[in-house]
């Protein structure tokens, strides 16, 4: 309906796979994005994997009882018509403005999108047929399970347009990473320095946990001082050399 979905590069992808939320989360507060983390965005089970993909956004408003019926399921502008808009690898983000009893989708269109290749969904509502959803295997992240549809509660209005989930703003294509600690928010603007500079961090945070392990106490180590800092550049150049 809104803004085309983009392809993520297969690089940026395989970069942010091995980067923790909890490392995006600092990376951006440094560049002075502090709600980023979308509250309520747990996983539905454990082990998920980390997830990375752009966001897919669908939007939710209170239910208005001459719009949410049952009958709404079968019009252009639905859950089931914005499920069959999903790119492959895409993560479906999905505002329902944290309403807890009332779940926006159920196992089969959870298997849908399984079966189109949707990375994950992200919401800040709950999803019904919790058994059903987990049979199918899409890595869900959300704030639990209501047995009610989502018409008892929510109206669904679109896709691919501005949202808010979990108080987060998001934006068609900004990047999603979720993993254990839940949903972060990359804009789209920034994500190739966001990278670059998550990357380092995991780098130095790595080392760092090494010196731990070596019995180096924190003061000075964590953050590093000058002298670390200079012990953690000859080990960087060491290991490039």
């Amino acid at each position: 309906m809104g803004t085309e979905s983009k392809p993520l590069d297969p690089a940026i992808r395989e970069a942010l796979s091995g980067i923790s939320t909890a490392t995006l989360t600092t990376v951006l507060l440094k560049k002075g994005l502090r709600n980023v983390w979308m509250r309520g965005t747990v996983p539905i089970a454990e082990g998920q994997p980390r997830i990375v993909g752009r966001a897919f956004t669908l939007r939710f408003v209170p239910a208005r009882e001459d719009l949410a019926t049952p009958e709404s399921w079968s019009s252009p502008i639905s859950t089931r018509a914005a499920i069959e808009a999903m790119p492959e690898g895409c993560v479906a983000v999905v505002d329902a403005m944290g309403v807890t009893d009332a779940g926006i989708f159920g196992d089969i269109l959870c298997a849908r999108m399984k079966k189109r290749g949707i990375a994950a969904l992200v919401t800040d509502g709950v999803v019904r047929d919790l058994a059903g959803v987990l049979g199918t295997g899409l890595p869900v992240w959300c704030r639990g399970a209501a047995a009610p549809p989502s018409v008892a509660g929510l109206t669904f209005v679109n896709w691919q347009e501005p949202i808010g989930c979990g108080g987060v703003a998001v934006f068609p294509n900004d990047v999603v990473v979720v993993d254990q600690d839940g949903a972060v928010l990359i804009p789209a603007a920034l994500l190739d320095e966001v990278v670059a500079l998550s990357a380092e961090q995991e780098r130095l945070e790595g080392w760092i946990m090494e010196q731990i392990e070596q019995g180096t106490p924190l003061p000075g180590l964590y953050p590093p001082n000058a002298e670390n800092k200079a012990r953690y550049e000859a080990f960087k150049a060491g290991k490039q050399g």
